[in-house]
């Protein structure tokens, strides 16, 4: 189902822009809603832009009339001054009520690996948040969970690299050996325009048992009201931190010392480093969701690209340039390219 208006959220930032590329790919009509209109995309003119105005739910409403999918990556990363997770759940509810008041017949909707109701992160916690939410609206939906992207734009791996660049040793919290598993950022779009297109085949019934394509068991703490399709959407590649962090160093020809230290000590030494780069580098709750292995599934790949191969393409200017969240939120015109 690859007709009518296709609406992604943040098509100038990151993953939107991939999604968002895609669907121009294959020839569909594209809209984006943002917070950054202005934003210099390569994008720019190429899709209708609108507001992101979760204040005015009509105008979000009207925004996403006529839309067959509605592709949603607003998120945020952290609790801040300027945004948090519980103003991002509640912007984010206002937006599935407004693709169902419009009449949207799918929403694709982007969340974490291994969410739950309970989880005492709230990352986590509001991830599960919305996914109850996001079945219980009654609109046929897809989620992809991924762990960690990367790509052009991506922050972790580019930052991971600056500090191999810039620092005689890399630390790693604890002992490093929790796993991630990254994947390509445009093969979650891929995943996403591909969940795009199954479309209303899923709802045939709002009995349709939740699905889950790359052999995870569903999330017990959901209950599907709506046909929703969930993939774990990791790469093909697992590693532990310790060996991330070794790989990218030898890829970009600064292998490093790569020692344990407590995570109390790591987050302090990262707290100094954003005071010098102006950003959060990384947060409490990001250190516990790593060490607590969140960001690994028991599931089969989602995505084809193999980070290790993609960092050697791109290792003459990994990690030259930090790339920031903040100024990122801060400058509204300015691209998302490292």
């Amino acid at each position: 189902m690859l007709d009518g208006v296709h609406v992604v959220t943040g098509a100038f930032g990151y993953s939107g822009r991939y999604i968002a590329q895609r669907l121009l790919e294959r020839g569909c009509r594209v809209r984006t809603l943002t917070n950054s209109p202005q934003r210099h995309s390569a994008l720019s003119g190429k899709i209708e832009v609108f507001p992101l105005d979760f204040q005015q739910p009509e105008r979000l409403r009207e925004s996403l009339r006529g839309a067959s999918v509605l592709y949603n990556t607003y998120w945020v990363r952290f609790n801040h001054r300027a945004f948090t997770f519980a103003a991002a759940v509640a912007n984010t509810k206002t937006l599935f009520r407004a693709a169902r008041e419009a009449g949207v017949r799918r929403i694709v909707h982007v969340s974490i690996t291994n969410p739950t109701l309970d989880s005492p992160l709230e990352y986590f916690r509001g991830k599960a948040e919305l996914e109850q939410a996001l079945t219980d609206s009654g609109v046929s939906c897809a989620v992809l969970r991924p762990a960690v992207l990367f790509g052009r734009e991506d922050i972790l791996i580019n930052n991971i690299a600056w500090t191999l660049r810039h620092f005689p040793v890399f630390g790693v919290f604890g002992d490093g050996n929790y796993r991630l598993q990254p994947i390509y950022v445009d093969d979650l779009a891929e995943l996403a325009v591909a969940e795009g297109a199954r479309g209303e085949c899923m709802a045939s019934s709002p009995d349709s048992p939740t699905l889950t394509s790359n052999g995870r068991k569903p999330n017990p703490a959901q209950t599907s009201a709506a046909p929703v399709s969930i993939v774990n959407a990791i790469g093909p590649e697992t590693f532990t931190y310790r060996q991330l962090a070794a790989t990218i160093g030898q890829i970009i020809g600064r292998p490093r010392p790569i020692v344990s230290i407590p995570p109390a000590v790591g987050f302090l030494a990262a707290w100094l480093i954003g005071k010098v780069v102006g950003d959060v580098v990384v947060t409490r709750a990001e250190i516990a969701g790593l060490m607590a292995g969140l960001l690994h599934v028991e599931a089969l790949p989602a995505g084809r690209t193999r980070l290790t191969d993609w960092a050697v393409e791109h290792a003459a200017w990994l990690g030259h340039r930090y790339a920031s969240e903040l100024a990122r939120r801060q400058d509204r015109l300015r691209d998302y390219m490292v």
